[in-house]
């Protein structure tokens, strides 16, 4: 079979499918991926159709200072819908080339939905994010209404008559569980197969034997993190009893007490963490959990407020403010996070039972 894996160029939303790509290809298919590029062929191995330029869409343009309905208004008219436009020409020659039997579409890729329906495709949804599955515009029927029309107008300008983009009525993939993400709350078939890791091959050791407390608010988060990071390093000067490491993309702190990094083997690192303070993104969540880690979460924007209270409710992690959390703030809740050791432990079991990549590339021959 062929697969064209059609995804943004964000690194986060590409991570789970390499790991699918991977076991497909095991199992003898083609797989080829499509996004804006030259930032895709950066991301990922294999054949690579081009659909639009990935310079407009970095996230280093996107404001940093932008919350609650202000950053959902930009995600939406200012990066998703122009991507959604952008990229159908170049999905449509993937398609004519390509001669895919099944299209995978992220989320934020709406133009592969666009394409595949066009087209009359099978397509599948990489939900590489589980805060979807809740629908958390249920509750705000005036936002949500608003999300419609944006579709809507996406549908027109493209001759599609099917639904909402983000969901496929042939099959969504979850990368989560229940056991995190709770049930979903869709009108569409919803497997939950759990994250799909990469596997790590780094040789990764940490100084001494004290347990390891990684802050980490993902490689994105340089400038509106700058703050919160600080204090984590303050916080950590004051527990002698563990060894911190701080990831510092900006590479602008200096501490005598903590390690700091510009980037981590994160699988790697977190295999010997005992506690992970993050800002909730969902690859950097999943891969705590997936170890067994007990989490600290910060959440900046977006999904992460969402996986936050999820991590929370499974009884999994605690939360901070990151926009208030001082060095005391930070050290108490570190300090709490043993307690929800179980709970974590109880997720990574979850992990371990759904199948992950493997689970997933089943599914998808199942569309062909």
């Amino acid at each position: 079979m062929r697969f064209l894996l059609v995804v943004p160029p964000l690194a986060g939303h590409v991570a789970p499918l390499r790991g699918v790509a991977s076991v497909l290809s095991a199992r003898g298919h083609q797989v080829a991926w499509c996004g804006p590029c030259p930032e895709l062929s950066t991301l990922v191995s294999g054949p690579v159709f081009p659909a639009g330029d990935s310079k407009p869409f970095s996230v280093a343009l996107r404001p940093t200072e932008l919350r609650g309905f202000a950053a959902l208004k930009y995600l939406w008219e200012s990066y998703l819908v122009p991507l959604a436009d952008a990229m159908v020409p170049g999905v449509a020659s993937a398609v004519a080339s390509f001669a895919p039997d099944v299209v995978v579409v992220d989320q934020q890729a709406m133009a592969g939905a666009l394409v595949a329906a066009r087209c009359g495709l099978p397509w599948a949804t990489s939900a590489s994010t589980s805060t979807e599955l809740a629908d958390p515009l249920g509750s705000l029927p005036k936002i949500a209404s608003w999300v419609g029309a944006l579709q809507a107008g996406l549908r027109a300008r493209h001759g599609v008559l099917l639904g909402d983009l983000r969901f496929s009525p042939h099959l969504v993939l979850a990368f989560t569980t229940r056991a995190l993400a709770g049930e979903s709350r869709l009108a569409v078939p919803v497997s939950y197969v759990g994250p799909a890791l990469p596997s790590s091959s780094d040789d990764w050791s940490p100084v001494d034997d004290r347990p390891l407390v990684v802050v980490t608010l993902g490689t994105s988060n340089a400038s509106a993190g700058a703050r919160f990071l600080a204090e984590s390093v303050d916080a950590l000067a004051g527990m002698p009893s563990v060894q911190g490491l701080v990831v510092d993309p900006s590479g602008s702190l200096i501490s005598e007490s903590c390690a700091l990094a510009r980037r981590i083997p994160q699988v790697a690192v977190f295999a010997h963490a005992s506690v992970v303070v993050c800002h909730g993104g969902h690859n950097t969540v999943c891969e705590a959990l997936s170890a067994g880690v007990p989490l600290v979460v910060a959440p900046i924007r977006d999904d992460q407020s969402m996986l936050a209270q999820q991590v929370t409710a499974a009884g999994a992690g605690v939360r901070v403010r990151f926009d208030r959390a001082k060095a005391a703030d930070i050290r108490r809740a570190i300090e709490s996070a043993e307690q929800y050791r179980p709970g974590a432990a109880r997720i990574r079991e979850s992990f371990e039972a759904a199948g992950g990549a493997e689970e997933a590339a089943t599914h998808l021959e199942s569309l062909g």
